[in-house]
């Protein structure tokens, strides 16, 4: 028996041997060892303390926060391996040079060949940490429900304190507490987001910052004022044509403007009136018009809606005895022989005629198509005063010429 298992041994031996490399052979043909590279692995930092016990603190440099992990391993195991499966660590005990963290790459539960990271080390700027206060302001996005606009806005708490890296500190410009008020109809507190700006307005990365906020964070106490919609009255009695004229209309545009504030003052006001007094003007022979600060007259807790529409337009239009006058639109305008390279537009909206004439005649007139422009002369590009011709009926003739300023422009395209 022991012969029969001893013969041969040498063939025996060399059967192992080659089932072995055949086994070999097969496993790597069936499962080869293969490579693959996972993007966006984050870099995890441990022992901080060795640096923020001394009141300094770091921040992470040239983006290597996330790297690219390069593993190598058979393909059955490459398989199940995700990319939360790799863990990359930064150990600050390893710090070289002040500046480069080695990154040791780790793929517990998996069996792998070998894995690297690109780039190989976690670029810091180690420097001294800072502490700094600053006042937080209030701002929203979105629009607020029609009829209503936006009145004071307080962030709640109203100052913040940052701790962080010197140079971050130092370069925050602008604490901003942002909140969204799309649709909001009443008073409200309402959660904001914090945004710090440096003086270039760009946002700046809070992750290396600590704040006082705690869990509560920062919130916005935003007030709503209602709009009302409020005539303008005019007291006429010191207004005067001179002798041989007489006033045939005044009038305000706007007649309404639109006003917030607080409101029980909101609900007690039902007209703006402006007094005789700053309407005084008196021998007027021709449409006149003055501008008005509407704000002057507005009473205590009420303000304009829009700040830029504080002014109102009183027109006063004069006429004299057989004479009256149309307005017209220079939309309305006709105009002949304007050449084709060229673009026209006008410097006013309106302008105003006066006619003289019978009145019989006069009371049924109308300028629609009947006042023209004649551009024969002006052919190059520029702003020119040119007469208006208006077509009169009979026995009709114009109190004094008429003219409009005009800009001509070459179309886009054109070359002059």
């Amino acid at each position: 028996m022991r012969k029969r298992l001893t013969g041969n041994l040498g063939l025996k031996i060399l059967a192992f041997f080659t089932a072995v490399f055949m086994w070999f052979i097969v496993v790597n043909i069936d499962d080869p060892v293969i490579e693959k590279t996972y993007n966006g692995i984050p870099v995890n930092v441990i022992n901080e303390e060795i640096v923020t016990t001394t009141n300094r603190t770091y921040q992470i440099v040239d983006d290597t926060q996330e790297v690219n992990v390069t593993v190598s391993a058979q393909r059955s195991v490459m398989d199940k391996i995700k990319a939360e499966d790799i863990t990359a660590v930064a150990d600050m005990k390893e710090l070289s040079m002040g500046t480069q963290i080695p990154i040791e790459v780790s793929i517990p539960r998996y069996r792998y060949e070998k894995a690297y990271t690109t780039p190989r080390n976690l670029q810091v700027k180690i420097e001294d940490e800072a502490r700094s206060n600053f006042p937080i302001v209030p701002t929203t996005l979105g629009t607020v429900r029609e009829g209503y606009v936006l009145g004071e806005l307080k962030a709640d708490p109203e100052k913040i304190t940052l701790r962080g890296p010197e140079s971050v500190i130092n370069s925050i410009s602008r604490v901003v507490a942002e909140a969204d008020v799309s649709g909001l109809s009443e008073d409200a507190e309402i959660e904001a987001r914090l945004i710090l700006y440096d003086a270039n307005n760009n946002v700046i990365d809070q992750t290396l910052l600590a704040n006082n906020l705690g869990k509560e964070g920062i919130s916005i106490d935003v007030t709503l004022y209602q709009i009302k919609k409020v005539p303008v009255k005019l007291n006429t009695s010191r207004i005067s044509a001179a002798k041989g004229y007489k006033i045939s209309a005044v009038n305000v545009e706007p007649r309404e403007i639109s006003v917030t504030g607080d409101e029980s003052a909101l609900a007690q006001l039902d007209e703006i009136r402006i007094p005789a007094e700053d309407l005084e003007i008196s021998d007027l022979t021709e449409r006149t018009e003055r501008m008005i600060e509407i704000s002057s007259y507005l009473p205590e807790g009420i303000m304009l809606v829009e700040e830029n529409a504080d002014n109102v337009i009183v027109t006063i239009q004069i006429e004299q005895p057989g004479v009256q006058n149309f307005e017209v639109s220079t939309s309305s305008i006709t105009v002949n022989n304007l050449s084709e390279n060229l673009q026209l537009s006008y410097r006013a909206v309106d302008f105003e005629i006066q006619i003289r004439g019978p009145e019989e005649t006069l009371n049924v007139f109308s300028t629609a198509k009947k006042v023209s422009v004649d551009l024969k002369n002006y052919s190059i590009p520029g702003t020119y005063i040119v007469p208006v011709s208006v077509e009169l009926p009979d026995g009709c003739a114009m109190v004094s010429e008429v003219e409009v300023e005009i800009i001509l422009e070459a179309k886009s395209g054109d070359e002059q």
